[in-house]
């Protein structure tokens, strides 16, 4: 897996590009009728759920945090408030991460965000060569090794995730 540039343009593949990561663009054609967009990258890219990520914005002790999980699991809110030092995590509103990230909701990439959240990143990631998080819109995922990820969103890791 090589760095391949792309039209896509988002400000994550800006991130990864400018930082010299190694990725590779996934796209596939998305349909707006769909349940759960994760899901349906994994099945559209036919890759296995529990190595396509979702990015959840969460509110913790006031500030924003994010949260990143597979696609098939729930965020924890106890678990990611307790890996992030807080006494408390609850869902961001919808509005309010799309402000602080810059991307809309279905499309939040967990890289090139606006501002630089704290963020944890489940631990089963790790097991992984690589993993695909959103590259900034519906439709449009990245590859990357996990700890590259880790590494550009200067995150920690922590068993965040549940199953439903």
């Amino acid at each position: 897996m090589g760095r391949r540039r792309t039209r896509a343009g988002t400000p994550a593949t800006v991130a990864l590009e400018r930082a010299g990561v190694a990725f590779e663009v996934r796209a596939y054609e998305h349909d707006p009728g769909a349940e759960s967009y994760g899901l349906e990258a994994a099945a559209a890219l036919g890759v296995d759920p529990a190595r396509v990520l979702k990015t959840l914005l969460v509110e913790a002790d006031g500030g924003l945090a994010v949260g990143i999980v597979p696609v098939d699991t729930l965020l924890d809110l106890k678990a990611l408030a307790a890996a992030l030092g807080v006494k408390r995590a609850v869902m961001a509103q919808p509005a309010d991460a799309e402000r602080a990230t810059g991307y809309v909701v279905g499309g939040i990439s967990p890289i090139g965000q606006r501002r630089r959240l704290p963020t944890v990143l489940d631990s089963s990631a790790l097991e992984h060569p690589t993993v695909l998080v959103s590259g900034g819109r519906r439709g449009l995922d990245l590859e990357l090794s996990p700890e590259d990820l880790l590494a550009l969103v200067d995150g920690t890791s922590a068993p965040v995730a549940r199953r439903g």
